[in-house]
C-alpha cells in the first residue's frame, strides 16, 4: 500500500477558528494514525484578500496545538504552470467550453429559485457562444455525468453532475477556479488522503471529476461534521478566532484541543486535562478510541 499523505489546506483571509482547528486536527490524526505525512498547503487563489500576516498566524497558531507538517510548505501562488498546463490538457480533450454568462444571467434563467445555494448552471453556452457575446469563463461540461466516490465518514455518494450545471475551472481574466485548482495541487504534493469539513463535500463530486478527466489517481475523502455558530450557521473568520492574534489568551491551546479531540469522538482521559497539546495528539493518534 502507498504511504498515506494527507493535507491541511487554509486560506490566508483571517485566523483560525475552530472549525478550521476541528478540520486541522481531524486530517493530521487520519493521515498519523495510518502512518503517514501530514502536508501543509496556503490556498492564497484569492489574492485581493489574502494577506501575509494571516499566513504567518495561521502557521503559529499550528505550531502552538502541536500540529506539525511534514516538508516545506506549498502555495497555489507557486502553481500557475501546472493550473496551466491542466487547463490545456482539459481543452485538448474537449471537455470544456467558453461561456458568456453573468453571474446574473444565469440566476434570471434559473427554472426555480435556490435561496442559499448555487444555482445550477442551465447550459446555454455549451454548444457555442450567442453571436456578440465574448467569453467571461470556462467551464466543463457534465451532461450525463454521474459521480461515484466512497467517503471515509458519508459511505458511497453517487451525484448527478448533470443537474448540478456545467462549472467554471476558469475566469477570462486568467484565474483559474477553486475546482481545479485544488485537485492539480493535491495531485502536485502527492496528496492521496484529504480530510475536511463538510461545507466542502458538494464539491468533492467535481473535483472527481477532473481526476477523472485527467486520469490522476483519486484520493481517499473524508468529510467532517462542521462547527456551527451559535445560528447554527457556518463559522466566520471572525467566529471563535484560535489565534493569540485575534485574542485567544496565552495557555489555552489545551483546553481547546481537548475540546476538538471530543468533537472528533474522542475523549481525553482527565488524568490529561491541562497537559501540553503535544502529549494530547499522542495520546489521540496512538490510544485514542
Amino acid at each position: 500500500m502507498p504511504e498515506v499523505v494527507g493535507r491541511f489546506a487554509p486560506s490566508p483571509t483571517g485566523p483560525l477558528h475552530t472549525g478550521s482547528l476541528v478540520a486541522a486536527v481531524g486530517s493530521w490524526l487520519a493521515a498519523k494514525q495510518a502512518g503517514g505525512r501530514w502536508l501543509l498547503r496556503i490556498d492564497n487563489l484569492d489574492r485581493p484578500r489574502c494577506r501575509p500576516e494571516f499566513e504567518d498566524d495561521i502557521l503559529r497558531t499550528l505550531e502552538r496545538f502541536g500540529l506539525e507538517w511534514d516538508g516545506p510548505i506549498s502555495r497555489q501562488s507557486d502553481h500557475g504552470e501546472a493550473y496551466a498546463a491542466a487547463f490545456g490538457r482539459l481543452r485538448e480533450l474537449g471537455t470544456v467550453y467558453p461561456c458568456g454568462c453573468s453571474r446574473a444571467e444565469i440566476a434570471r434563467l434559473a427554472s426555480a429559485p435556490h435561496p442559499g445555494e448555487e444555482v445550477p448552471y442551465p447550459g446555454t453556452c455549451r454548444n457555442g457562444l450567442a453571436p456578440g457575446r465574448t467569453a467571461r469563463a470556462w467551464r466543463v461540461r457534465t451532461a450525463g455525468v454521474t459521480v461515484h466516490f466512497d467517503d471515509l465518514r458519508h459511505g458511497t455518494i453517487v451525484t448527478d453532475l448533470g443537474a448540478t450545471g456545467d462549472f467554471v475551472v476558469k475566469r477570462v481574466e486568467g484565474f483559474f477556479a477553486y475546482q481545479l485548482a485544488v485537485v492539480v495541487d493535491d495531485w502536485l504534493t502527492g496528496v492521496n488522503q484529504v480530510v475536511r469539513g463538510d461545507d466542502l463535500l458538494d464539491s468533492t463530486p467535481r473535483q472527481v471529476l477532473l481526476h477523472q478527466l485527467l486520469d490522476w489517481p483519486l484520493p481517499h475523502y473524508g468529510h467532517l461534521p462542521l462547527v456551527t455558530a451559535p445560528d447554527g450557521g457556518k463559522l466566520s473568520k471572525r467566529d471563535n478566532p484560535v489565534s493569540l492574534a485575534a485574542g485567544l489568551a496565552p495557555g489555552q491551546e489545551s483546553k481547546l484541543l481537548a475540546w476538538a479531540l471530543r468533537f472528533l469522538g474522542r475523549k481525553p482521559p482527565a488524568l490529561l486535562e491541562g497537559t501540553p497539546c503535544r502529549e494530547l495528539l499522542a495520546w489521540a493518534c496512538g490510544e485514542g478510541s
